[in-house]
């Protein structure tokens, strides 16, 4: 009771202390304004608060979304331009707050007032300028941000992110990720994957911005801010998700590349978009009776933890191609058509046509990247292999295909006959890049397949 009675003495001797010293203390309120007048006084771009702490003045009031744009390469770009080594002025504009890559019609920013304030790609950059926003800070007023792939105006990300240094924008536009058939855009059941918006949504991304409320049919096609997060991400590169989870609703890349893996309890349906399935050697294909693909090897190497990138290990491949002659710099390759084994020309670049007819034609350095090919050689090799083992399967099942009854592959009948689970899985491997996405779960569903054919309906002449 003695020691507790003097605790208890020097806790109220402390908290009076306590008091008296923040009596006696006196804080100070300043005022100050919340925004620094924008140093482009035509066009009202604000800019850095204050640029030694990269603190922008959207940052203010967007405080999480500032933060996170800090762990960015774009918070960081004037000093990346600055210590490249071959920084030019016509470069600044790319690397500042200037009227690239938002809807200012003439110069602006840091191309009409050069000064720190602008220094890297902040927020104005893709917004456009805030100085209407700030004055009165509504919805209405919110300079909104472009999903456009193109580099007019509006322009977004294509207007920097171009050239024979950054040629994202032109390699994106020839890719099917621009050139996908129009008629899925004007599907709502189809949007999810083949549009735009309808990703964004499907992502669960709900933030504002300029073709937002576009009707259906004439949103945009997946481009940059589709997979990249403008704003900042946990994941390289800035992506909304990582691509090298082995969970389907996770990987960036599978989200989408994972529809039609299956043939449908009647029968019906095609091998749509079964890539990501596939890969991962879960749920692809029509089993066979007595086809366990627990058993039957099913995983290849492209799916498994060695492949860390899984799918844009080969379809995203970035490498600098020079001229075969002199060794001068042409262009980087950036890897954004996502083709995995291009056709090229004789320094390395890929084709516009892509027409190429022989495998010499194509690069197979992709294949190499993840360590399970010695060289390109090795991969030409695996690949011709592959398809000479796998593309008699395919010719045997057709041939037996035209055999069986045509009632099993009436497609009215409602029922999944083991001739449609047959021309599923052939279906499947006819596929393009199939037999290198899985080709030890394809070879095992087209040998069961045959197998099947000939118990159900066999024997055949």
């Amino acid at each position: 009771m003695p020691l507790r009675n003097s605790r208890s003495g020097l806790a109220l001797l402390l908290v009076g202390v306590a008091i008296t010293a923040c009596t006696e203390s006196q804080t100070e309120f300043v005022s100050r304004e919340p925004f620094n007048p924008p140093p482009d006084t035509v066009n009202g771009f604000l800019g850095y608060f204050d640029a030694p702490s990269k603190q922008t003045t959207c940052a203010s009031c967007h405080v999480t979304r500032g933060g996170l744009w800090k762990t960015t390469e774009h918070a960081d770009a004037w000093n990346t331009l600055q210590n490249s080594g071959s920084a030019q002025q016509f470069c600044e504009g790319c690397h500042s707050v200037s009227d690239l890559g938002n809807t200012s019609p003439a110069p602006a920013g840091y191309n009409l007032t050069p000064t720190p304030v602008y220094y890297d790609v902040q927020c104005e950059s893709c917004h456009g300028p805030g100085f209407e926003h700030v004055l009165v800070p509504d919805a209405g007023t919110a300079p909104l941000a472009s999903i456009k792939g193109t580099t007019g105006n509006p322009a977004a990300c294509g207007t920097c992110h171009s050239g024979s240094h950054q040629p994202f924008i032109s390699e994106w536009a020839l890719s099917r990720h621009n050139l996908m058939n129009a008629w899925p855009r004007g599907q709502a059941a189809c949007i999810s994957c083949h549009s735009g918006q309808g990703a964004l949504q499907f992502f669960g991304v709900n933030t504002n911005y300029l073709e937002k409320d576009a009707p259906v049919g004439q949103q945009e096609t997946i481009t940059c801010a589709i997979c990249h997060n403008p704003h900042g991400s946990e994941f390289d590169k800035q992506l909304r998700f990582s691509v090298g989870s082995q969970d389907a609703n996770l990987n960036l890349c599978i989200k989408c590349h994972n529809e039609g893996a299956q043939p449908n309890v009647d029968g019906s349906g095609w091998p749509m978009a079964p890539e990501g399935p596939l890969v991962l050697g879960e749920n692809a294909g029509w089993f066979p009776p007595g086809f366990d693909p627990m058993l039957d090897r099913i995983r290849g190497s492209h799916g498994s933890g060695a492949n860390v990138r899984l799918c844009a290990t080969c379809h995203v491949d970035g490498y600098t191609a020079t001229d075969g002659q002199t060794g001068e710099f042409l262009q980087n390759v950036t890897g954004h058509r996502f083709l995995a084994i291009p056709c090229v020309d004789s320094d390395t670049v890929p084709t516009t046509a892509q027409d190429c007819t022989t495998l010499t034609e194509r690069t197979f350095r992709a294949c190499t990247t993840s360590g399970c090919h010695a060289d390109e050689g090795a991969a030409r090799l695996a690949f011709t292999v592959t398809t000479a083992r796998i593309d008699p399967l395919i010719t045997t099942i057709d041939s037996l295909l035209a055999l069986v009854p045509p009632s099993e592959l009436d497609p009215s009948s409602g029922v999944l006959t083991t001739a449609k689970g047959s021309k599923f899985n052939n279906d499947l491997a006819k596929k393009t890049g199939s037999t290198t996405h899985n080709p030890f779960l394809i070879e095992g569903l087209l040998l069961a397949s045959i197998q099947a054919l000939n118990d159900e309906y066999g024997p055949f002449p």
